[in-house]
């Protein structure tokens, strides 16, 4: 039997209806304000931006020397001075079955002393092809790796071991920002990648000076720390004829988005503030032979990320028509070395360095039985006494030299380095900074007639790419004319009310706008994450404040904007950490008409504790030209006003005013 089923005429239409297909409607780029998201989308760009910086051979021959003068001058030194041999120190000799180790320490600055054992193979009758071996973070150093310069040495090649800064035959430190707070490392320019990297050249200036030494075959290769020292090695010295880094590299992309960061110490990235990624150090090696040593579950590095670049270097050593030049060798296992690998590396010498093609499966391995090795008291150097002068524990306070202040006696020299200053942080320090602003897309987004006098309005606004920033305003001034405005930047963690209390002694007649950058406020993020934050803007080349300063500039650009703001007029006001973000952004912006500041900090040459959980004053070799004292005389013509007493640091600034421009700094009450 058929039954008729009856559907009501108005429901029917409502299922017609909400069946229809609707018109996509325009999505408007959402703003995430979300820290972690910024991060992953700025190291994202930096490993995908390599192919476009560099994709012929002809591009590169202009770019290549300003990108190897840029990958130097981060390193923090100099590779145009003449440089003398270092002075050796000999400790004595051990022989051995086919080799004999030479003990020594050499220095390689004044007072910097480096401890080194030199395996040297018996019956040399002409130069021979040399290994320099990179110790990476173990204790013991040149006793832990002495197995792989044992093995080199049997294979023929001369080979240089020496300690690390950290745990040698003298502790110094490599885990500054990492476990002891320092960031101000970030505003010295320092990393101790630097005086490593400085330590193997020097260590290659000695074997120079050597008759047993071939230097037209310099090998380089290390693990974990002394893999990516391998890295820069190569990269800064064109005498290293090959090298073969092992679990010494990922891109930025793993490093920030994976938080692999977290595990490395400070040496495993440079002080980036012309934002690289490792393949671009890669490039400065290419058309020489590479290696590349990864295993595929490395808490450290991501194969994915090794894979990814050995892709790209490899399309780019095929520009030299030396594709054959660069490999990977994968693994099994996590961060460690595998006889796979190990046997790749020597028999990659033997192919680059002595023209001798062995399959790897053929050689020996290294020695693994501790008991066949020596004790470190036979190849310690020191015998537990280092020389009196010697500065490794202390070297991260003098291998940077920080900027002295400038003597400044007139207008035209008070311009002069102004223009200076800030010519040298917009590449070195601001280098991040977007190179098109994006559109501020303004809107008012809440209006009320209460809270002062002619009312209260907030504008939100674009910043930068994922960050969409609000500002404040209250009016003590109608409306309806342009007035002068007071931007306010509010603190991290300030109670409530607190910048209006603060901003109500100030600037009577202007508007007063309060502004959170981000870091601050409901644009902030857990503190638990300020550890991780700070470190991976560092490698990534920006820092919290330079990216807070970047929020500040716009907003001041963004309040020009509006018609009740006399664009001629606005001044900016900050307290403690955010006096700082305020100078900064005043100077940089030169357009203010006034600053405001309450306990500015007097330098950024001061430690944080280990978590990071202060205010993130760093930015990015600042040091190296100047220091926040300095920066109310940088900024005239804007006027600077100090609520209470003026830092003593400050009478650097205050002179320097009176002497070049017979003006001054104030203090209001």
């Amino acid at each position: 039997m058929k039954y008729l089923i009856l559907i009501p005429i108005s429901l029917l239409l409502l299922c017609t209806s909400a069946c229809k297909e609707e018109a996509p409607k325009a999505v408007k780029e959402t703003a995430h304000n979300n820290i972690m998201h910024y991060l992953n989308q700025e190291a994202e760009s930096l490993s995908n931006g390599f192919s476009s910086r560099s994709s012929s051979l002809t591009d590169w021959d202009s770019i290549r020397p300003v990108r190897y003068d840029q990958f130097i001058e981060m390193m923090g030194f100099s590779m145009d001075e003449e440089r003398d041999p270092p002075k050796i120190y000999p400790s004595g000799t051990l022989q051995q079955k086919g080799f004999r180790i030479e003990k020594f320490y050499y220095e390689s600055l004044p007072d910097l002393f480096v401890p080194a054992n030199l395996y040297v193979p018996d019956n040399i009758k002409k130069p021979r092809a040399a290994v320099i071996y990179l110790s990476g973070h173990s204790h013991g150093q040149k006793v832990n790796y002495q197995a792989h310069a044992r093995r080199l040495a049997e294979l023929g090649f001369v080979t240089l071991i020496f300690d690390t800064i950290q745990f040698g035959e003298v502790w110094g430190n490599h885990w500054g920002a990492y476990n002891k707070g320092w960031f101000n490392w970030y505003s010295r320019g320092y990393n101790p990648a630097a005086v490593e990297l400085w330590n193997a050249i020097r260590g290659l200036d000695y074997l120079a000076t050597r008759a047993d030494v071939d230097m037209e075959n310099i090998g380089a290769t290390g693990i974990s720390g002394g893999g990516s020292q391998s890295w820069y090695f190569a990269a800064a010295d064109p005498r290293v004829k090959a090298t073969a880094p092992v679990c010494g590299a990922g891109t930025m992309d793993s490093q920030v988005g994976e938080r692999r960061i977290d595990g490395h110490c400070d040496c495993m990235m440079i002080n980036n503030g012309f934002q690289i990624d490792f393949t671009d150090i890669g490039a400065l090696i290419a058309p020489r032979p590479l290696l590349i040593a990864q295993s595929d579950r490395d808490e450290l590095y991501g194969i994915e990320s090794t894979h990814q670049f050995y892709k790209t270097l490899s399309k780019f050593y095929g520009e030299f028509d030396s594709e054959k030049n660069v490999s990977l060798v994968e693994t099994p296992g996590g961060h460690s070395y595998h006889p796979v690998s190990r046997k790749a590396i020597f028999s990659f010498f033997l192919q680059h360095l002595m023209d001798k093609k062995v399959a790897s499966e053929t050689i020996a391995d290294i020695e693994t039985n501790a008991e066949n090795l020596l004790p470190a008291d036979s190849l310690n150097v020191y015998n537990g006494t280092p020389p009196e002068t010697d500065l490794t524990k202390t070297i991260q306070n003098s291998f940077i030299k920080t900027a002295e202040p400038p003597i400044i006696n007139s207008r035209e020299a008070l311009n002069a380095h102004q223009n200076k200053v800030k010519d040298y942080l917009k590449s070195r320090t601001f280098g991040a900074f977007p190179d098109s602003a994006m559109a501020f897309d303004g809107e008012m987004i809440y209006r009320t007639a209460d809270l002062s006098k002619f009312g209260n309005n907030t504008y939100s606004f674009n910043s930068e790419k994922g960050w969409r920033l609000k500002v404040n305003i209250f009016y003590r001034q109608p409306q309806d004319k342009k007035s002068p405005l007071l931007l306010v930047l509010r603190s991290p963690g300030e109670e409530r009310w607190e910048s209006e209390g603060y901003a109500n002694k100030l600037a009577e007649n202007h508007n007063i706008a309060y502004l959170e950058v981000r870091g601050v406020g409901e644009v902030g993020w857990a503190p638990e994450l300020d550890w991780h934050v700070r470190r991976s803007a560092a490698w990534i080349g920006r820092t919290p404040a330079s990216m807070q300063i970047y929020d500040a500039m716009r907003a001041l650009e963004f309040c020009r904007t509006l018609p009740e703001v006399d664009p001629t007029k606005i001044s900016i006001a900050g307290r403690d950490g955010m006096a700082a973000i305020a100078m900064y952004a005043a100077m940089m912006d030169e357009k203010c008409e006034n600053m405001y500041l309450s306990n500015p900090p007097e330098t950024h040459d001061q430690p944080s504790p280990k978590n990071g959980r202060d205010f993130a004053l760093e930015l990015l070799n600042v040091l190296r030209i100047t220091d926040t004292y300095q920066i109310p005389a940088l900024s005239y013509p804007t006027k600077t006003y100090f609520s209470g007493e003026i830092p003593p640091a400050y009478a650097w600034s205050d002179s320097v005013l009176h002497r070049a421009v017979n003006d001054q700094l104030y203090i209001v009450n």
